[in-house]
């Protein structure tokens, strides 16, 4: 099959749903502290180290930026040997390798138990690779799909999102709930895979026809995995499944990954018929008129040929909204407040939600629920997180193009709903985690939708990656102060049974109430950005 954008972005895809395994923590997290002997603190400061890899991709971001920022061209069939977004993904290969590699020997007790900052290490080193696989697969989406930044971007990290719960699917089946084998699994299947795909992964500024409509196809796919997924959960809390049953829903979702190969197929066709009467026009044009006036009937029949569909038309315009002039480097963005407004707010929002995922197990475990069901929840919250991040993404943009509304817009309206999200978890009542988990993953997962996509339009796409995974930082630093001084903290202070365990609502209920105030400022402060930037996103409408 020929290289192009739609097998870039399936490529992509498959490597996102490899690569989220710091959405596995709260799994292999009880295995962490009882082996290395760490209490509640101990265990969600090496968590933020995790938090603080997955999500300061700085590095990625420059890295992307000096080898994969502008296409090759020029350079032959071969031309992604002299650089391309496969360099990034190489660098987060080997790093999730190492990480998880030494993390797995250290648990399993083949080496000596190493002093708390070595595990932090490692566990930083292990997540960080997911910022260099994450930026190079967005960012590459971005710069394929100009034109559907909002719903690329919620494409690659809806599949991000929901890698979690793809993971631990894998896990159950074949390692039978040993949570030291996950961490194994976790050093080699993400690796494997992104060895595996990344010279597919390339860059492509090729316009094509019903982009909209082929990239609804990756959306439907991926609501399809997710239902499946929600239905297994469903299924395995009501019935033991034997080894058998096990591995055919398996199978079966390895069925369901492979799928969007079928979008693939039919995009690449459409655009080899498009290409084949474009070619014969032109040769019968040449021979027939004068040069000019035939260049000037290929111009418009291209216009007609891309623009049939008038969102189409839309999007187009509001992906040219800032000019080249105007594009904003990470200094240039870190002087405008509009940088800083997004960086609180994703504090906020972000670092909420984040420490809410670390502590959820734990959660869970006060509150009484059982072993299966606190998995559950894990793998659920993956879902949650996906739709999210798809939901925002597709929605956003929407509104954006086709009634105006600043996205900023959005993100106001996601903290709030994460608030009350917050307030249930604290409550304590029978089932709240399921509820409250549902509202704070959605909400979790629409801020990494769309930050990305409003700092792609604020300060432009020639230094996304640097930019965005730098507004990202907010999501650790936040998640060390809510984690670790409030939530570590005050449970450590409420703890009273065997192995510094607490049981109860009141373990948790003071830090949720807090979390909850936290969001609350972080509704204020996305409202502040939503009134700064509706002049600038009203430009939408102005160019329409």
């Amino acid at each position: 099959m020929e290289s192009s954008k739609w097998l870039a972005a399936v490529a992509s895809i498959w490597i996102q749903c490899s690569s989220g395994a710091s959405y596995a923590f709260g799994i292999y997290s009880p295995v962490l502290k009882s082996t290395q002997f760490y209490d509640q603190s101990t265990l969600d400061t090496v968590s933020v180290f995790k938090d603080i890899g997955a999500n300061a991709g700085i590095l990625s971001g420059l890295l992307y930026t000096a080898v994969a920022a502008k296409p090759s061209s020029g350079r032959g069939r071969f031309s992604f040997l002299h650089g391309g977004p496969w360099v990034v993904h190489l660098a987060g290969a080997i790093q999730c390798f190492a990480g998880y590699f030494f993390m797995w020997l250290a648990v399993t007790g083949t080496i000596n138990r190493p002093p708390v900052t070595v595990m932090s290490l490692f566990m930083f080193i292990a997540a960080h690779a997911q910022t260099f696989l994450n930026t190079a697969n967005v960012v590459a989406a971005v710069q394929n799909f100009p034109d559907h930044s909002g719903t690329i971007v919620g494409i690659m990290k809806g599949f991000l999102g929901l890698s979690g719960a793809i993971l631990i699917q894998v896990y159950q089946t074949i390692f039978n709930n040993n949570p030291s084998s996950l961490i194994l699994m976790l050093a080699l299947l993400p690796t494997i895979v992104t060895l595996m795909l990344m010279f597919l992964v390339t860059v492509h500024e090729t316009p094509s026809r019903n982009e909209e409509k082929y990239l609804q196809g990756f959306l439907l796919v991926s609501l399809v995995i997710a239902a499946y997924l929600l239905f297994l959960r469903i299924l395995e809390n009501v019935f033991v499944f034997p080894e058998w049953a096990k591995i055919i829903t398996l199978l079966v979702l390895f069925a369901l990954l492979c799928s969007p190969i079928s979008v693939v197929v039919k995009a690449q066709r459409v655009d080899l018929e498009r290409l084949r009467p474009s070619v014969t026009s032109s040769t019968s044009l040449l021979m027939d008129e004068p040069e000019w006036e035939s260049s000037d009937k290929l111009a418009v029949e291209n216009i007609m040929d891309y623009d049939e569909v008038p969102t189409d038309t839309v999007q187009r315009k509001a992906s040219s909204i800032l000019q080249p002039d105007e594009q904003k480097n990470l200094w240039q963005a870190m002087c405008t407040i509009d940088f800083w407004f997004l960086f609180v707010a994703m504090i906020c929002g972000m670092g909420s939600g984040l420490a809410t995922i670390n502590n959820i197990s734990q959660i869970g475990e006060s509150l009484g629920y059982t072993t299966l069901a606190r998995s559950t929840l894990v793998s659920l919250w993956s879902i949650w997180n996906f739709l999210g991040r798809l939901g925002a993404g597709y929605v956003s943009d929407i509104f954006l193009l086709r009634r105006g509304w600043p996205r900023p817009l959005f993100m106001v309206f996601t903290l709030a709903v994460m608030t009350g999200g917050h307030v249930i978890i604290a409550s304590g009542f029978p089932g709240n985690l399921y509820v409250g988990s549902l509202l704070v993953g959605i909400c979790y997962g629409s801020q990494w939708s769309l930050m990305p996509t409003i700092s792609k339009e604020i300060f432009g796409v020639v230094h996304m990656g640097t930019i965005f995974n730098t507004i990202a930082i907010a999501s650790p630093v936040g998640s060390y102060v809510l984690s670790v001084r409030v939530i570590g903290y005050i449970y450590d202070k409420e703890a009273s049974g065997e192995g510094n365990s607490c049981f109860g609502t009141h373990c948790f209920m003071l830090s949720y109430f807090i979390l909850a105030s936290v969001s609350l400022f972080g509704v204020v402060v996305a409202l502040a950005l939503f009134y700064r930037t509706r002049r600038f996103y009203s430009r939408v409408l102005i160019l329409c």
